[in-house]
């Protein structure tokens, strides 16, 4: 108690902080300039009679991977209104996409008083919070309130159990006011129970159920028209520092017409990418160009939102970003669920467990650095029964661990009665 008391009083004096916070990551991506009223709970939803199913995914990442858990939730509440929060504008993008018929809006900080106001306008019949989205006043907010709470997909790193002891006055009260908790592993499980967590039920990874859509599908076949036959390797949700060290190790290599695409993770990140291939001495080509890619081009830059799963398509190896350097990986589960060829650099703790089972099934390859990664890739590019190999294990793989969208609704059922 003492503790929320604290970190409630710090909230006010912070605002000022976050305003400028905002304004400053504006000059790179204005779009967080947009909805502020929402941030900082001005401008509140209205009701409008119907049963209302709160969910909240703080990113794009955590925003696709409710997409199967909402569907299944639309099928089992056909008559409730979905309202959708994010914290970044690649979030809400992604959500206005995905999520066509809910309300899609900004989380407002985690300000008491704000929150107290926010969960009395929804009125929500239930919250469902994805991942490690621990937010102590929304989650007394909604205790206080009598509004069932569930921690869905659950995940909790061995860093971020780490951290999270530091301020375990804060955040154990916090967990033991949650109605219950979908783990997507026994590890994940084990963690979160020893930051004090109770009410665990390991029900797997909603990304495993996750479905590429046909447009998608068939934008990368439109991709691949225009590279042509050239063997292609993508580096997808590639974070800042790890595009040097992939170009350096391309530009070293004898990779002949073979095309690289890089699809930085960060949308304001785009140009800065493009430049830092050009400064390699690399021919470059960007997506907005909407042109076809040029035999002459080295390097393809994926400087669209809401495409990974066209880039996906279009790839012949796929290299997953976040695991050359230590960001802990982004998700391979989508490469694997249409069979492209999997490589991951050394950094994996995000996805411990995806990581370990795609690399047991024969799906994804691990390697040290980039060096090894360009290697590796070009030794695929030049191997096509060993890629076909790995396309047969990365489908079965995923197939084998699909269903926690439907055991976590079924969880969020016995909970409502």
């Amino acid at each position: 108690m003492m503790a929320r008391a604290l970190y409630s009083l710090l909230w006010p004096l912070a605002t000022p902080l976050l305003k400028r916070y905002l304004r400053r990551r504006a000059r790179q991506a204005p779009a967080y300039l947009e909805h502020w009223d929402e941030r900082f709970g001005d401008n509140l939803p209205k009701q409008d009679g119907r049963e209302l199913i709160w969910l909240h995914a703080v990113s794009v990442g955590e925003t696709r991977a409710a997409l199967p858990l909402v569907q299944a939730l639309q099928q089992r509440y056909p008559q409730a209104r979905f309202v959708i929060t994010q914290m970044t504008p690649t979030g809400r993008a992604t959500a206005q996409q995905l999520y066509p018929h809910a309300e899609v809006r900004y989380l407002p900080y985690d300000n008491a008083r704000v929150m107290r106001r926010f969960v009395a306008a929804l009125q929500p019949r239930c919250v469902i919070l994805m991942e490690t989205e621990i937010w102590p006043n929304l989650i007394h907010a909604c205790h206080q309130a009598g509004v069932p709470l569930l921690l869905a997909n659950a995940r909790l790193s061995q860093k971020s159990l780490r951290g999270y002891q530091r301020i375990a006055p804060l955040i154990r009260p916090a967990l033991r006011q949650l109605s219950a908790i979908a783990a997507q592993s026994a590890d994940d499980a084990q963690r979160l129970a020893a930051l004090g967590a109770r009410d665990i039920t390991v029900c797997g990874n909603s990304k495993y159920d996750f479905t590429p859509p046909p447009a998608q599908l068939a934008l990368g076949a439109q991709f691949r028209q225009h590279i042509g036959t050239r063997p292609v390797l993508l580096c997808a949700s590639t974070r800042d520092g790890e595009e040097a060290l992939i170009l350096a190790a391309w530009q070293q290599a004898a990779v002949g017409e073979a095309l690289l695409v890089l699809v930085p993770r960060h949308p304001e990140r785009f140009a800065a990418v493009a430049a830092l291939a050009a400064a390699h001495g690399l021919r470059v080509q960007c997506r907005s160009d909407a042109a076809a890619v040029s035999c002459e081009t080295q390097v393809w830059i994926g400087d669209s939102m809401g495409e990974l799963f066209a880039y996906y398509a279009a790839a012949d190896v796929a290299f997953v970003g976040g695991s050359l350097l230590d960001f802990g990986a982004q998700n391979l589960i989508e490469a694997a669920s249409i069979g492209v060829p999997v490589l991951l650099g050394p950094s994996t703790y995000n996805f411990a467990e995806a990581s370990t089972l795609a690399l047991a099934a024969g799906a994804a390859c691990q390697v040290a650095d980039a060096d090894a990664l360009v290697a590796r890739a070009l030794a695929l590019l030049a191997d096509a029964p060993r890629r076909q190999q790995m396309q047969a294990a990365g489908l079965a793989f995923t197939a084998r661990h699909r269903g926690a969208s439907a055991r976590m609704v079924a969880l969020l059922a016995a909970l409502l009665g």
